[in-house]
């Protein structure tokens, strides 16, 4: 595939997440944040899918970049959301 068509997805993609993240109500995110929890978990099987399917050694590195990343997205987000939901209990 073209790289300047996969930047130009990258850049649509950016501009519309931060549209309508933007437009969210502030008492919406901390639920949307446990949903994204879950997207996180596919996204670290889809890195370590393709990191194990890599054949060049800069792919593997990046792959492992991305498992590293997603895994502490993953963390983050359950945390954050952990410590929202202790705000509510009596």
């Amino acid at each position: 595939m073209n790289p300047l068509l996969l930047i130009a997805i990258f850049v649509v993609a950016s501009l519309l997440g931060y549209k309508i993240i933007k437009e969210v109500p502030s008492l919406l995110h901390t639920p949307l944040m446990s949903g994204t929890n879950a997207i996180s978990g596919v996204t670290i099987l889809g890195s370590l899918v393709s990191t194990a399917a890599a054949a060049a050694t800069g792919s593997r590195l990046l792959g492992f970049i991305a498992i590293v990343m997603a895994s502490i997205n993953l963390v983050g987000g359950f945390v954050v959301t952990d410590r929202m939901l202790k705000m509510f209990k009596q």
